[in-house]
């Protein structure tokens, strides 16, 4: 069982929390901390004139209320919305706050883990802690 838990929570299309959330419950001890995490990723350079004024404010807010309500599922939640690479984000935020456990999804193995582009393998990969990879179809 772990004391402090970073569960990854994506937005893109066709991921869904629950399973890393479930994964989070049945792997913590009792009154261990599960921090939520979202990484905003930069938006393309070429879709930022399409964009309009105060789109991100208004991404993260959403984002923020949403990861708010789940963790008000557990009894000792935090919420982070990070900015940046997702990989490294979680990786820094795991070692600043002695995470002991990251739960991450990841899709099946095909020619995007063969490059080793995916942000669930650079997470297994650099991570100081355990690492619990929640498979998607």
């Amino acid at each position: 069982m772990y004391s402090h838990l970073l569960v990854t929570v994506a937005y893109d299309e066709g991921h869904d929390a629950a399973p890393s959330l479930e994964i989070a419950r049945a792997l913590a001890a009792q009154g261990a901390q599960i921090t939520l995490i979202h990484v905003m990723e930069a938006a393309p350079v070429f879709a930022l004139s399409y964009l309009p004024e105060g789109w991100r404010e208004e991404m993260r807010s959403a984002i923020e209320t949403d990861l708010t309500e789940i963790a008000e599922g557990f009894d000792q939640a935090a919420v982070v919305v990070a900015e940046g690479n997702a990989a490294q984000e979680v990786l820094d935020l795991a070692n600043l706050q002695g995470v002991d456990c990251i739960v991450i999804a990841s899709h099946r193995p095909g020619t995007q883990a063969l490059m080793l582009g995916s942000t669930a393998s650079k997470v297994v990969s650099r991570a100081q802690c355990a690492v619990h990879v929640a498979r998607r179809g």
